[in-house]
Formats: structure tokens, C-alpha cells, sequence
């Protein structure tokens, strides 16, 4: 019981380090039977309503599950833009280092910016996933 507490714990824990408010809707995509089902249940306890795959309206925040072998990650992360909200974010989950479809710091970092994109932070989540968080690059002008 105290191990699937402090479980629980860390996984409500990530949720809360997302930064998305009770009143969000958000759009998971790239989700597989690899993913974290606990940590996505967690985001849907918290958040107004989570939506896997396709949306039809914008959304607050995107979560995209991404690995190695799922292809382009600049054209995913471009895609997931698509339906974002102007003040929105992006998730990008990758496995961590060691396991199935990890993928290379350099690899992500370059995906990212060609997307215009910016890591501004990361977080663990649990023990087979880890994620950044995605903003649009600042411009100067």
C-alpha cells in the first residue's frame, strides 16, 4: 500500500508540475499501450476534459507522446500546433534514456526548433517517461 502511495503521490505531483489549470482541455496525441495510463488518468482527474487523437476546436495544452520509431518529430510537433490555443502549451513526452524508442537529447532539440519551438522546462514522469515543455520561440523585434 505505501509503494502505490507514493506512486500515486509522484504521479499527482507531475500533474501539478504541468501547470495546467482544473478548467483546461487537452489533446493527447501519439498515445500507446507504452504510455503511462496511471499519469494520463491523473491529468484527466485534474483537467476539464482530456481528448486522445483528433479535436475539433482548440485546446489549452497539448501532451504528445512521442518515440524514436513514431517518425518526423518536427512535422508531430507542427502538428500539434495546429489546433493549440494562442497562450497554449505543449507537452512532449519521451521515453527515458535506456528504454524502447528513447530518444537522443540532439534529435529532440533539433525537432523542436525546426517546429519554432523552445524547451522551457522538463519534468519526470514516472519511471518509463520523462517530458519537456514546449513554448513558441520569442521573437525580438
Amino acid at each position: 500500500m505505501a509503494v502505490g502511495s507514493s506512486v500515486g503521490t509522484d504521479r499527482a505531483a507531475g500533474v501539478a508540475r504541468l501547470g495546467l489549470a482544473e478548467d483546461a482541455v487537452v489533446q493527447v496525441v501519439g498515445w500507446d499501450d507504452d504510455g503511462d495510463e496511471e499519469f494520463l488518468e491523473a491529468v484527466g482527474d485534474h483537467v476539464s476534459e482530456v481528448i486522445v487523437g483528433d479535436v475539433e476546436d482548440v485546446v489549452d495544452a497539448v501532451l504528445v507522446w512521442w518515440r524514436d520509431e513514431d517518425g518526423d518529430l518536427a512535422d508531430g510537433l507542427l502538428d500539434a500546433l495546429a489546433m493549440l490555443a494562442d497562450d497554449g502549451v505543449v507537452w512532449l513526452l519521451t521515453p527515458r534514456p535506456g528504454r524502447p524508442g528513447h530518444m537522443t537529447g540532439s534529435d529532440v532539440k533539433e525537432a523542436v526548433q525546426v517546429a519554432g519551438l523552445q524547451v522551457t522546462s522538463s519534468i519526470s514522469v514516472g519511471a518509463k517517461w520523462q517530458a519537456a515543455r514546449l513554448m513558441a520561440r520569442k521573437t525580438g523585434r
